[in-house]
């Protein structure tokens, strides 16, 4: 406990920490506002549902409590992880705000339909409890998946902390695998998120030197 009122107070106190996590602050806001128009267009322009060489041959599988209950827990123990860890609030900040920019970008590029628009209509008239979600999701905003590509980019901002890198690696396989089985992504949505995740990660390195210079 001592250990982490120390931290807390180093980083609470310290002008410049402070000024860094200002401006991670106001990225990741305008992150989520971009989210949200692209969301929005995909909502209003809808494709067609494509073939897929691993969908086509999987069954369907109800994956309602990792899909929605598991991602809330989620985000719920990074938050725990960023309080226990407060040097690295602003780089995981900025490298999330980030991730949802280049996966806004990429949503509004290429409009298709979930391969289980079902389950998305579905759960969308049905549990009211789900309307926080999709106002940050359509069910078409397909490429790429946020459920794999997030956990990986975490198991490289907190590589250096081995539990939580294997809870980040474990989590992201989780999440991919889940949106899989529940066709709830095609598997180019999936495989490309490791790739794009990655990426994020080694941008985010150099845009953000100074937070990332912090977590060390």
């Amino acid at each position: 406990m001592e250990n982490l009122l120390k931290k807390h107070v180093i980083f609470w106190t310290d002008r410049k920490i402070i000024f860094h996590l200002i401006v991670s602050l106001v990225l990741f806001a305008l992150s989520l506002l971009f989210t949200y128009v692209a969301t929005y267009m995909t909502r209003s322009y809808v494709g067609y549902v494509v073939p897929d060489i691993l969908l086509d041959n999987l069954p369907v599988f109800n994956v309602s409590i990792i899909f929605f209950q598991a991602a809330f827990l989620f985000v719920l123990i990074l938050v725990g992880i960023l309080l226990y860890e407060p040097a690295f609030i602003p780089f995981t900040l900025e490298s999330t705000a980030l991730f949802f920019l280049v996966r806004s970008i990429f949503m509004v590029m290429t409009h298709l339909t979930a391969p289980n628009v079902e389950y998305y209509n579905y759960v969308e008239h049905e549990h009211h409890t789900k309307e926080v979600l999709f106002t940050i999701s359509s069910g078409n905003d397909l490429f790429f998946s946020g459920h794999a590509g997030y956990p990986f980019l975490l198991a490289f901002i907190f590589w250096r902390i081995k539990k939580l890198r294997l809870f980040f690696l474990i989590c992201s396989i989780l999440g991919g695998t889940t949106v899989i089985l529940g066709h709830l992504h095609y598997s180019i949505d999936v495989f490309s998120a490791f790739f794009i995740a990655f990426g994020v990660h080694e941008i985010s390195k150099k845009w953000f030197k100074h937070e990332y210079a912090l977590m060390k």
